[in-house]
């Protein structure tokens, strides 16, 4: 049997360690967002979305909230209308993992620098009790000051 020997950087790049974010985003919001696209009309796209929202701190205490808190009622995003209720995950994912996740999924959209989500941004977002609609009132303040994509 002949062995082939594969460069280092490939043997690292599909082998090495998955990014925790991805880790913590698969069983959790994948179920739904499947990659970070949605399904238009379904479940609203991730990629190419929130790293616009992030950019601003009003923007990165939304996502947290979402994630933390849920999100329920209608809006639309790229032209899709979505009557969409997210359950909360406060009580499944810690303050790291939730980090992980957003920063994994800002990453993945095209500004640079991406924006960061610390976990003591989450940790003061726990702080403070939440709901769904809460979140969603909170979302549509933001769409007001800034306009969400």
């Amino acid at each position: 049997m002949k062995r082939v020997m594969l460069p280092a950087f490939l043997a690292l790049s599909c082998c090495g360690p998955k990014p925790a974010g991805k880790v913590v985003y698969g069983p959790h919001c994948g179920i739904c967002h499947h990659g970070g696209g949605g399904m238009p009309g379904e479940i609203p796209p991730l990629v190419g979305r929130l790293d616009l929202i992030a950019s601003t701190p009003e923007g990165r205490h939304y996502l947290v909230d979402v994630i933390l808190d849920g999100l329920r009622g209608p809006f639309v995003t790229q032209g899709y209308r979505y009557d969409f209720s997210m359950p909360p995950f406060r009580r499944l994912l810690d303050d790291q993992q939730v980090a992980d996740v957003l920063n994994w999924l800002i990453e993945r959209g095209d500004s640079r620098p991406a924006p960061r989500i610390t976990p003591q941004e989450v940790a003061r977002a726990r702080a403070q009790p939440g709901h769904p609609a809460a979140t969603y009132h909170e979302r549509q303040i933001l769409d007001g000051k800034y306009p969400l994509p």
